[in-house]
């Protein structure tokens, strides 16, 4: 991992002018495209700080942000800030797509929200190729017995009393994430009571054609002690991305990088794993960009 990479913080209006924090690091050496990093629920962009660095110094340049409500991005308070969750997706990372010149070839990483937010872009043609980590359908049915019940007790009984008596999630306190607004916590306890979340979900008919028109190449990793994410999740999510050539590919702990669970992709001790994702995105040793899985 490079040292030398200089990341440069700017202030990135969203598609309706919330003011976003977004970082962007220079590639080191030739540029051979540019790389997109598409947060998970309730974390900020400097978790992926360490993978941003190691994919800018093997020549991409990378841009990541906190979305709305998150992070550097977070308003005075939480209580009483209006929005939904996929404003983060259709507003903030649409923004950020729009920022990025077309000057290279772009590519994608999204861990858990950020690989449903590839779907939900105005132009997902533009990116080349993906790398998903921790993707999944959220439904508590797909997680084991035990998980399946503390989820259970967080929507229907803590978060429902958290968010009364706070306004929004505080997720902090349950040492989960940062903080959430009411929204997306009222959208993302709501689509994980069905099995394909959202593209079960009546009142959302248009998911289905929006995520058909993605053709990206996709590789989605999901460990297999990634409780909320595993692979039986993974399919039935990426079942939505019908017209996409994609491939799962399960990580074993034991075998390989050690526990993972559901953060552990972006942990420094799973760099192997990064330049896995990196070669499939850029392609390696000659840098032409993944074509086909």
């Amino acid at each position: 991992m490079s040292s030398t990479v200089e990341a440069q913080a700017f202030t990135l209006p969203a598609t309706d002018g919330y003011a976003l924090a977004a970082t962007r690091y220079p590639a080191t050496g030739h540029k051979r495209g540019h790389l997109v990093v598409a947060p998970a629920t309730a974390v900020p962009q400097r978790f992926y700080r360490r993978f941003a660095e190691h994919a800018a110094s093997r020549g991409l340049e990378v841009w990541t942000l906190d979305y709305r409500g998150i992070g550097g991005s977070k308003p005075a308070t939480l209580r009483g800030f209006e929005m939904d969750y996929l404003d983060w997706a259709e507003k903030d990372l649409a923004a950020l797509v729009a920022q990025v010149p077309k000057d290279a070839p772009l590519y994608w990483v999204g861990h858990s929200f950020g690989g449903h937010a590839l779907g939900l872009m105005p132009e997902p043609e533009r990116v080349q190729a993906a790398c998903f980590f921790g993707v999944g359908a959220g439904w508590h049915g797909w997680m084991p017995r035990l998980e399946r019940l503390r989820v259970w007790m967080m929507w229907h009984v803590l978060g429902p009393l958290m968010t009364r008596w706070k306004g929004y999630l505080p997720w902090s306190l349950l040492g989960m994430g940062e903080d959430l607004p009411l929204g997306v916590y009222r959208d993302w306890r709501h689509w994980c009571h069905f099995p394909r979340y959202f593209f079960d979900d009546p009142a959302r008919p248009e998911m289905a054609q929006r995520f058909a028109q993605v053709r990206t190449p996709i590789l989605a990793y999901n460990a297999l002690d990634d409780l909320w994410a595993l692979p039986r999740s993974r399919e039935a999510f990426m079942a939505g991305y019908s017209q996409a050539p994609w491939r799962g590919q399960d990580l074993d702990p034991h075998l390989s990088h050690g526990h993972i669970g559901h953060m552990g992709y972006f942990r420094p001790q799973a760099q192997s794993l990064w330049d896995d994702c990196l070669n499939h995105l850029i392609g390696a040793p000659d840098g032409h960009g993944s074509a086909a899985l």
